[in-house]
């Protein structure tokens, strides 16, 4: 069982880190390729690029905030239905009886709030954990002259392994199962 939600966090961890950074890059480059075009397409030469690539950096750090929760919910879809180890995440109906084969964002409305509420309660945690380890262990004074996105991020994915068992033993449209 501890190999089934390893490997579920694992398969949802790379979807979700490849579709967050994969939907910032683009809409980074829209964004740049916007920009370059109403600034009247200058010849590129080294500081016209470098300059490009300060702006699409700057966009991509505001859109993978942005992506993360649009990743977080396109990927919950994606954690039913498929055996892993001879386990699988079902989800069940409204009156929690019978399995549903085809799942759509509709269905997973109600689970996904729950997992979120779940999420942030568990990032929270890890944040008190780490101010309390950065007071004792480092020469930092504060939790915020270290913390940025990507330890955010860092904390998102440790508190979904959790989540998944958190959310199979205690939401009741959600059971594993065997396949």
């Amino acid at each position: 069982m501890a190999r089934f939600y390893f490997f579920l966090w694992l398969r949802w961890a790379v979807r979700l880190t490849l579709c967050s950074v994969a939907f910032a890059a683009l809409f980074s480059f829209v964004v740049t390729f916007y920009i370059y075009v109403s600034q009247g397409m200058s010849a590129l030469d080294r500081y016209i690029i470098q300059a490009l690539l300060e702006v699409f950096i700057f966009w991509f750090a505001l859109f993978l905030n942005a992506t993360l929760l649009l990743a977080l919910f396109r990927g919950m879809k994606y954690l039913f239905n498929t055996c892993i180890y001879g386990y699988k995440l079902t989800l069940l109906s409204c009156d929690a009886k019978e399995e549903l084969k085809a799942i759509g964002y509709g269905d997973l409305l109600r689970v996904w709030r729950k997992w979120f509420m779940l999420m942030i309660w568990l990032v929270g945690s890890f944040m008190i954990i780490s101010l309390v380890f950065t007071y004792l262990f480092s020469t930092y004074s504060g939790v915020f002259e270290w913390f940025n996105i990507y330890w955010l991020y860092l904390f998102i994915l440790a508190s979904g392994y959790i989540s998944f068992i958190f959310m199979s033993a205690r939401c009741k449209r959600v059971k594993v199962s065997r396949c």
